[in-house]
């Protein structure tokens, strides 16, 4: 089964040194100060975003381009971040196996049919990504005319937390369902992924080559495996994905959460940079990574609803691990949760990049 897209290479000989400080940091650049942005920066918590969910379901912004890249802007309009992400959903993707998405208030996705056997998995269909998610080309193109300098960051989500969802037909505690597949049915699981990652590399490659200028592959989920599972079962499929999307020679970030023990694992499978969540020391993480990676994160969300004291005390503590080190971009160890203070969120940026300048400016 070949690739729904072929990567275009020769947009890897146009590429330059990077001028954006997020970018810099990427490949691990000097910069004046340490660049941030935030997974999920556009969402509940902005006022301005509620606005348009009141007229708008989810799908339908991520659907209509002018919608997605004013969603997309809004945070940008807002704070001084270094990098806009996409407005979309992981989730997207599955519609090209035939699958039917829609999002409950309240539940999170719902995915239609669900698989419950063998000949499920053998019946799933392949559309032509290229066609079938042009809205997605066209809202690449509206942000980037609009960003101007500041670089946009496209997604996907990973092999084996897209295809949790599929088996387990929406959002998971335990993960029951995908683990049984895994250990009952490990060949048709291993098809069931091998039809993923050539849509998931269709995809990313159609964001690539509509004008992102990073990639994160975002593996939410991957943190219920053992190392050995991750290794026997997912491992092939996400190096397959990276591997892909490096081809094009842009910064990908490999993101995933409770990762700790996964990390050397999934240091083998790629990326440029690794995301961290806030369980492990974001310096003992780069120390098992190595010199040659950059690393983002690692504030815990939660910590953007303490008070301004202890905020800022944290921010301070992941500064001091990097020791002004070249290749940390400044992130949570996931989303921006609803109920976050909008200030808050202004605090953490004004403080990252003025404290990380001193920092720089005493190591230099």
């Amino acid at each position: 089964m070949g690739n729904l897209i072929e990567p275009n290479n020769s947009l890897k000989s146009e590429i330059q040194e990077p001028e954006a400080p997020f970018l810099r940091a990427c490949r691990r650049l000097k910069v004046d100060s340490t660049p941030v942005w935030f997974m999920r920066q556009a969402g509940r918590y902005l006022p301005e975003y509620r606005a348009i969910r009141e007229k708008y379901t989810l799908l339908e912004i991520c659907q209509n381009p002018s919608l997605a890249a004013e969603v997309t802007l809004q945070p940008i309009r807002r704070f001084d971040l270094d990098a806009a992400i996409l407005f979309s959903d992981i989730l997207l993707p599955v519609k090209a196996l035939g699958f039917h998405l829609d999002f409950t208030a309240g539940e999170g996705p719902h995915i239609t049919p669900s698989i419950q056997s063998i000949e499920d998995i053998r019946k799933l269909i392949s559309l032509p990504v290229q066609t079938n998610f042009e809205y997605i080309a066209e809202t690449i193109r509206i942000t980037r005319k609009e960003l101007g300098e500041i670089p946009l960051i496209g997604f996907c989500g990973a092999p084996f937390t897209v295809a949790s969802y599929l088996l387990e037909g929406g959002k998971s505690s335990n993960f029951i369902k995908t683990k049984q597949w895994m250990y009952t049915a490990p060949a048709e699981f291993k098809d069931l992924l091998e039809r993923l990652v050539e849509v998931l590399i269709a995809y990313i490659s159609l964001q690539i080559e509509s004008g992102v200028q990073a990639v994160q592959i975002f593996d939410s989920w991957v943190g219920v495996l053992s190392p050995s599972d991750y290794e026997r079962f997912i491992f092939p499929y996400s190096q397959r994905l990276i591997q892909a999307a490096s081809a094009y020679g842009i910064p990908v970030i490999h993101f995933g959460t409770g990762n700790a023990t996964l990390i050397p694992l999934m240091k083998k499978a790629g990326g440029n940079v690794m995301g961290l969540d806030w369980r492990i020391p974001l310096d003992v993480a780069w120390g098992w990574l190595g010199s040659e990676w950059a690393v983002q994160g690692n504030l815990d969300p939660v910590a953007l609803l303490a008070p301004r004291e202890e905020l800022k005390e944290k921010v301070l503590e992941i500064l001091r691990r990097v020791q002004g080190r070249p290749g940390h971009i400044f992130n949570l160890g996931h989303g921006i949760l609803p109920n976050t203070p909008v200030e808050n969120v202004q605090a953490v940026v004004d403080w990252v990049h003025e404290l990380s300048a001193k920092a720089i400016l005493e190591v230099e």
